[in-house]
């Protein structure tokens, strides 16, 4: 019985050593998928940094010599002509930031809590609320229709809150948290905090929320670029006289519906530019930069939620 104890040890150590094998990977490999990495990074990291070097570039030379890293005179002319354009861009950046914050908040906190209602086998109607969610997904009230109920019956018209709830809540969200607390959270947890003596609120928002930070991270990354992104909603519900209200995608949408918006409109901005001059091109790229800059610095802070709760949600017996 020993020698065959001592050679089942030996055995699996060999199959250990096999897998271990089969697990390496080569200098070679290692090398080539490097590359292949550092190419794919750079595809990425390069059109925006080309747009960086345009937005510092002076209007004679884009004009002399095009779109080029080496631009023959470098200014920041676009940047401080856009500090002194009065509260135009200013104003439309800080509603942006507002909306996008408040967005996501109440977004998250609304998709969450409908998700995980419907992940509760003790929830009756949660077979009819997911069929009257799931419909949505593939057809749609229309237009019309979800203009009336958000500019007359809830009257949203000329708010910030018509740039905020239209899009708060999305059926696809909804189906993914809920899927998400059905396989991630244990009943075991949740039946725990309530012979504890926790309420429903206590329990979602003490014991499920930290459990659920990949998910809701994930959320709340689609959310934020949503917001940021979205110019729609101002189109429809933010009328000319409240121009006050509109976020900074909608500015960028109307500088791209024209080239020469900037020198047109001069009667809203501050002459600051030597003779009148406003640096058209240079000046659309830094908006671009303006534009893109603070959502993609806002990627690092969710991925911190992606590697830490990774390995939280397990019960231990």
């Amino acid at each position: 019985m020993d020698n065959q104890g001592t050679v089942r040890v030996f055995k699996d150590d060999g199959d250990s050593c096999g897998m271990n094998r089969f697990n390496r990977i080569s200098v070679p490999a290692n090398t080539a998928f490097s590359i292949l990495f550092i190419l794919l990074a750079l595809i990425c990291v390069i059109p925006l940094v080309f747009v960086v070097i345009i937005s510092l570039s002076s209007d004679a030379s884009i004009q002399k010599a095009g779109y080029t890293f080496m631009p023959i005179e470098w200014t920041t002319g676009a940047y401080l002509y856009l500090i002194h354009t009065g509260n135009t861009v200013s104003q439309a950046f800080l509603v942006s930031i507002g909306v996008t914050l408040t967005g996501t908040v109440i977004g998250l906190l609304l998709n969450s809590s409908m998700g995980y209602v419907l992940s509760r086998p003790s929830f009756k109607l949660k077979k009819l609320y997911t069929m009257i969610i799931f419909i949505p997904m593939l057809f749609s009230g229309g237009m019309v229709a979800s203009y009336m109920v958000n500019s007359q019956l809830l009257g949203l018209l000329n708010s910030y809150g018509a740039l905020i709830l239209p899009i708060a809540v999305t059926p696809f969200y909804i189906i993914i948290l809920r899927t998400f607390f059905q396989t991630t959270v244990p009943d075991s947890v949740v039946e725990s905090a309530k012979i504890d003596g926790a309420s429903q609120l206590l329990t979602f928002f003490r014991i499920v929320m930290p459990i659920s930070k990949p998910a809701l991270a994930t959320i709340g990354l689609f959310l934020s670029f949503a917001y940021w992104n979205d110019w729609f909603q101002a189109l429809l519900y933010i009328k000319s006289d409240h121009s006050y209200m509109y976020p900074l995608q909608y500015v960028l949408i109307g500088i791209e519906r024209n080239i020469d918006f900037l020198v047109r409109n001069t009667q809203y901005f501050s002459a600051s530019m030597s003779g009148g001059r406003i640096p058209t091109e240079s000046a659309r790229m830094a908006l671009v930069v303006i534009a893109v800059l603070p959502i993609a610095c806002s990627y690092p802070f969710f991925q911190k939620y992606f590697i830490s709760g990774l390995t939280i949600g397990a019960v231990k017996g």
